[in-house]
């Protein structure tokens, strides 16, 4: 029976600037990075931003492009993919920059077309790249299977009876993009919560709400709406990362990414999940000098749910601005629960 390769076999990190079939990595025998998930979980984490800074990233450019610089030189990786086709061009300066360094850099690209022909051709090109096959990271994808069923019942935990908390859901679904860099290790732990959860009473929360966008660079927004009785039922990027769309093969896993494709393409899959996971508001999150911010007008339009648009720049916690607007936000929501319950009971009477 195919074993999932351990820590121990594993001989060389490979960063990712962003989410990439990590199947082809582990089959490869290296240890992915998530040098994003490297960055924010730091506690120097705005010390990499300074540092990206004080070797001249500008200040007017993405803090989670300076972090994962700076999170690339913290950890002496010296072997780092980008992806080429479906993620912002900053990573692919990023890219420029490294290789004047000295790193090995590599790219991996997502078709634009969402054609799945041309993606399986990218996943063996990758592969070969990294000298494996596509045989060997469907053998590895195999042996993951119980690891995205425990990321599955994570997220059900989440939104169907509350025993799993938005932020413990989001820490372990975005750190499925690299398992932390030990899947053996990353399962085990996923176990543990799920035992710890399955202790706990169900419990509803005041308000329901879907992060939508780039994962958050504030470090205390789950634990400021938690106090508030509120819970993020669905962490869009977090639980693309973790793949747990239907899926026969590698390629078609990652076809329904919908991270890198289209905005319309990605909007679908938002729907679907904020109707079923009855959402009663959105908060958008974007990135200052991020490209996505471009997007918040088709979310709002296309979902017509209550939306707030949350805008940060550097880690660390919610300024005073930003948890202004976050109980502001949530004031307009019950608001609009208060006009509901009327027009119903009148509808009654």
């Amino acid at each position: 029976m195919h074993t999932i390769p351990d820590n121990a076999a594993m001989r060389q990190m490979l960063g990712l600037t962003s989410t990439i079939p990590v199947e082809v990595v582990l089959a490869a025998g290296l240890t992915p990075v998530d040098l994003n998930n490297a960055f924010i979980a730091s506690a120097g984490a705005e010390d990499l931003v300074l540092e990206a800074e004080a070797r001249g990233f500008p200040r007017s450019s993405c803090a989670w492009i300076k972090g994962i610089y700076g999170a690339v030189h913290a950890l002496g990786v010296r072997r780092v993919v980008a992806v080429g086709e479906g993620d912002c061009s900053a990573g692919l300066a990023l890219l420029e920059i490294l290789a004047s360094e000295g790193a090995e850099t590599l790219t991996f690209g997502y078709p634009r077309s969402r054609n799945r022909a041309a993606l399986a051709r990218e996943i063996e090109r990758f592969a070969g790249r990294l000298g494996t096959s596509l045989a060997e990271a469907e053998r590895v994808r195999a042996g993951l299977a119980p690891l995205r069923r425990a990321l599955a019942e994570v997220d059900r935990l989440l939104h169907e009876t509350g025993q799993v908390t938005g932020e413990e859901a989001h820490a372990v679904l975005v750190s499925s993009s690299d398992f932390r860099g030990d899947p053996v290790a990353f399962e085990r732990e996923l176990d543990g919560l799920l035992a710890a959860a399955r202790a706990r009473a169900p419990r509803e929360p005041r308000f329901r709400l879907a992060l939508l966008g780039v994962p958050p660079i504030a470090t205390d927004l789950f634990a400021r709406l938690a106090r508030l009785d509120v819970e993020v039922v669905y962490a869009e990027s977090a639980r693309e990362f973790a793949a747990l769309e239907p899926a026969g093969a590698l390629a078609d896993a990652y076809l329904a990414y919908s991270y890198p494709y289209d905005t319309f393409f990605r909007i679908e899959r938002i729907a679907r999940e904020c109707a079923s996971r009855r959402v009663d508001g959105a908060i958008h999150y974007v990135q200052c000098f991020c490209h996505r911010a471009l997007q918040d007008r088709l979310l709002r339009e296309r979902l017509g749910l209550p939306t707030l648009t949350l805008e940060c720049d550097r880690p660390g916690p919610l300024d005073a601005a930003a948890v202004t607007r976050v109980e502001s936000f949530l004031d307009v929501l019950e608001s609009r629960r208060a006009r509901a319950s009327t027009r119903r009971e009148e509808a009654r009477a």
